[in-house]
């Protein structure tokens, strides 16, 4: 079987990514990942909210040593060496380094000027392209989803300005018209669009009534979203097509890629099955091709998406319609008791 793909220009030996996570910050792990089959691995995110908050840490440490006698304060003083990104970017350059597959990073930032900024840093550690991550978390009432957009289209105008390598986008669904913001952003050049961004949100402890952060890993039924737009997509856009959330096995992938995706990204089939799911992912996807007599990812590529497809109404409201027409189909799956 021939799984080789390109993705952001980039040659790829199968469509199998690594998304960012904290797995990918240790190396031994990443040689794991590689061993097993992974083509490609997305290091874990620069965020600049972090940067900000080192260095707030640092220099309140900073005044509180200032007030004491040198004498005092003489060899206590904090290493100020790590703050900023410079830590950060040492760990991706020593991770592009070790490894012989292809290393994306992935960069949230906040200002205009830091996305830039941070992007030509991240440029010179050698990676082979970069992931903005873009969202806006609705927490005003008076900033209006165009401005957003906008700001958006901006930063990665700017950011294409000033860097030589591929740059990609992730998104979040939570636009008005998620196919108007990435057909937008494709006018752009942008090489590729990696749908979606999986937000952590926040849940309740009634008993101590506080809030708190689970890490709510995907479960397989979250896949439909990035399908249904995969499909969508396919055809429609100049950029290559990332699909992830949700995508636990190699069928997983035989469907994202028949909807139209080029590549996905995993994370949490990784923690919930291990490091050698990937092995077994690649071994589903090669016996599912030679079932079909596939011998190449393009032979189906694209094979189930809107554009492909002569049934108009599989992507449109007609589905949800056909959906509850035949709702008794549910009854036989799961009988009332």
């Amino acid at each position: 079987m021939d799984l080789t793909t390109k993705y952001m220009g980039v040659e790829l030996k199968n469509p199998i990514i690594v998304g960012a996570c904290n797995l990918v910050t240790d190396i031994k792990v990443l040689k794991t990942l590689e061993e097993s089959g992974a083509s490609a691995i997305v290091y874990k995110s620069l965020f600049e909210e972090q940067i900000h908050l080192e260095n707030l840490e640092h220099y309140q440490a900073e005044e509180e040593y200032a007030s004491r006698h040198a004498e005092m304060s003489g060899g206590m003083m904090p290493e100020m060496e790590h703050a900023g990104p410079e830590e950060y970017l040492s760990n991706l350059k020593k991770t592009r380094e070790a490894l012989d597959i292809p290393l994306f990073a992935s960069l949230n930032a906040v200002y205009e000027e830091t996305w830039v900024d941070y992007a030509k840093q991240i440029e010179a550690t050698g990676v082979d392209g970069i992931e903005l991550n873009f969202y806006a978390i609705p927490k005003d009432f008076d900033i209006d989803g165009r401005s957003i957009l906008t700001e958006q289209i901006d930063i990665l105008q700017k950011v294409k300005e000033s860097v030589n390598i591929p740059v990609a986008v992730k998104l979040s669904p939570y636009y008005t018209s998620i196919l108007y913001a990435i057909g937008e952003m494709d006018k752009l050049d942008v090489d590729a669009f990696v749908i979606f961004n999986r937000l952590f949100q926040p849940e309740i402890d009634i008993d101590k009534e506080v809030h708190y952060f689970p890490y709510n890993l995907s479960s397989q039924n979250d896949n439909r979203l990035t399908l249904r737009y995969a499909g969508l997509l396919h055809g429609n856009i100049n950029a290559a097509i990332c699909c992830n959330h949700g995508i636990f096995t190699g069928e997983d992938v035989a469907s994202m890629i028949l909807a139209g995706a080029d590549v996905v990204q995993v994370v949490s089939t990784l923690y919930k099955n291990g490091l050698g799911q990937i092995t077994t992912m690649l071994q589903h996807l090669e016996n599912w091709m030679k079932s079909k007599n596939y011998k190449s990812l393009d032979e189906f590529r694209g094979k189930l998406s809107r554009k492909t497809l002569n049934d108009p109404f599989i992507y449109k409201r007609a589905q949800y319609v056909d959906i509850l027409m035949n709702s008794d189909e549910i009854y036989k799956k799961y009988p009332l008791r």
